[in-house]
C-alpha cells in the first residue's frame, strides 16, 4: 500500500464525514468511496476516530494551500494586511475553489466539536486569530484593552462566517440578480472591510466605554 492510497482514503473520508457527520458515517462507506478494503483503513489510521481527526486536519491543510496569504513585506501598512486577512478568510470560507467538502467538514466540527476541534483551534484558528489581533493592535490606540481587541476580532470573522452559515438564507432573502452581482466572496470581503475600517476609525477617535 502506498501514500497515494492513504491520500485517497483521506479524501474519501473527508467527503463522507462532511456529508454524514462522524456518527452516521461508517468505515465501510469510506472504503467504498475510496475503492479500498477495510484493512487499508486499519493499516493507515487504526480506527475511525483517528481517521476523522486526520480528515479534519487534511481539510484545513488543503484550504490553506488553496487560499494562501499574499506575500507582503513585514513593514507593509497594517490596513493592507487587514484587507488581505479579510479577503483570505472570506475566500477560504465562501470560495468555490477546491472541493466543497473541506469547508463543510470544518464547519461541522465548529458546530459540533470533537477532539479534532481542539487540534484545529490550536493549530489553525489560534494562529490566524493572533495574526488578526496583531494587525488590529497596530490600527487602534495603544491603550485598547485586550478584551476589546478580541471582541473586534470576533466581529471581523463573524461577518464572514455569517455568509458561510446562513448563505442559503441570504440567497432566499436577496433578489437573484442582486445576489449574483453583489454577493461573491470578493465583494463580501470588500463590504466587510468597509465596515471594519469605518468602525476602527470611530473607535480610534472615540474612546470605547471601559467596563
Amino acid at each position: 500500500m502506498t501514500d497515494s492510497t492513504r491520500e485517497r482514503i483521506l479524501q474519501a473520508a473527508g467527503r463522507v464525514f462532511a456529508d454524514k457527520g462522524f456518527q452516521a458515517a461508517t468505515v465501510r462507506d469510506i472504503c467504498q468511496e475510496a475503492e479500498v478494503n477495510i484493512a487499508a483503513v486499519n493499516y493507515y489510521f487504526g480506527e475511525k476516530q483517528q481517521l476523522y481527526v486526520e480528515a479534519v486536519r487534511r481539510a484545513r491543510e488543503l484550504r490553506i494551500a488553496q487560499v494562501p496569504f499574499p506575500k507582503r513585506a513585514a513593514d507593509s501598512p497594517p490596513a493592507e494586511r487587514l484587507r488581505d486577512f479579510v479577503h483570505v478568510i472570506a475566500r477560504r470560507m465562501l470560495g468555490t475553489d477546491g472541493e466543497p467538502w473541506q469547508v463543510r467538514l470544518m464547519l461541522r466540527e465548529i458546530l459540533s466539536p470533537t477532539r479534532a476541534c481542539e487540534e484545529m483551534v490550536e493549530d489553525y484558528f489560534r494562529p490566524q486569530f493572533e495574526r488578526l489581533l496583531g494587525i488590529l493592535a497596530e490600527l487602534l490606540p495603544d491603550d485598547t484593552p485586550e478584551y476589546r481587541l478580541r471582541q473586534i476580532g470576533f466581529s471581523v470573522i463573524g461577518q464572514c462566517l455569517f455568509h458561510r452559515v446562513a448563505g442559503e438564507v441570504v440567497q432566499m432573502l436577496t433578489p437573484p440578480d442582486e445576489y449574483r452581482a453583489h454577493y461573491q466572496p470578493e465583494q463580501i470581503a470588500d463590504h466587510v472591510c468597509g465596515l471594519v475600517f469605518a468602525a476602527l476609525d470611530n473607535l480610534s477617535t472615540h474612546s470605547a466605554p471601559r467596563t
